[in-house]
């Protein structure tokens, strides 16, 4: 059972899916935990790689028992956790405060940050076993105002307190907050056709430009660093922080 094994949420499409295929091939030996709602994704990465290599938990991380199911089919197939990329997110609802459905942001904060707590919370006991990385996929949201994205920036900003609370309690691990940049995935399609109405005018034609102007990044680019942080681990002096894909500290995990 010798390998690096890891943890994926959100590994059914976008970064994650990335992240995914990235990861598997950097070493014949790496295994994955895919974790998403959808089967078809996941079934064909076991397909691709095998079921020596894939294990897949369909299910809601907001639930409880998603992330224990997760923890527990690693230990089980693949003897160890090496790392966890916590990468589920969703932007919606997109809404000023003034119109806020609060019952709307609490779903939103279950996957956005309380799954994200359950899950490193489950996985801690094994991460320390092998002086793991907790990986989470940040945005630029968590430091910015972007119209109508405050439930979600909110989630982010929370989200990297998170990380540096983690990275300051557990010294037998490291822990890490990345923002992705503006990427090629179906949340700019959602914000362009969907979740763009409850925006101000400038706010929604910054990601309308990106688009046409073929500014979005490749899902690649940022999956590329998250995966190789997970499987190679970072130095101290960056350790709990939050950085940007394509800060200067980020270079040698591009490629």
């Amino acid at each position: 059972m010798s390998g690096h094994t890891t943890i994926l949420t959100g590994a059914s499409r976008g970064i994650g899916a990335a992240i995914a295929k990235i990861f598997l091939s950097k070493s014949n030996s790496n295994k994955l935990v895919g974790v998403a709602r959808s089967a078809s994704e996941l079934n064909k990465l076991v397909e691709e790689y095998g079921e020596d290599r894939v294990g897949v938990v369909i299910g809601d991380v907001s639930k409880k028992e998603t992330s224990v199911q997760a923890v527990e089919l690693a230990i089980e197939k693949f003897g160890s956790i090496d790392s966890i990329i916590l990468n589920a997110g969703v932007l919606s609802p997109v809404e000023h405060i003034a119109d806020a459905n609060v019952e709307k942001w609490i779903e939103l904060y279950q996957i956005n940050f309380f799954s994200v707590v359950e899950m490193i919370k489950q996985a801690l006991p094994h991460l320390k076993k092998t002086n793991g990385n907790i990986v989470a996929v940040s945005s630029g949201a968590s430091t910015s105002v972007y119209d109508a994205w405050g439930a979600y920036g909110t989630s982010k900003a929370a989200l990297n307190h998170l990380i540096k609370s983690v990275a300051t309690e557990e010294k037998d691990i490291n822990a890490i907050s990345i923002a992705p940049g503006v990427v090629n995935t179906s949340m700019q399609t959602d914000i362009r056709e969907t979740f763009g109405k409850n925006m101000d005018e400038d706010g929604l034609k910054k990601f309308i430009d990106l688009h046409k102007n073929d500014q979005l990044l490749p899902p690649e680019v940022p999956a590329t660093i998250y995966a190789n942080l997970a499987y190679k681990g970072w130095s101290k002096d960056i350790n709990g922080q939050y950085l940007r894909y394509n800060d200067e500290e980020l270079k040698e995990y591009l490629a």
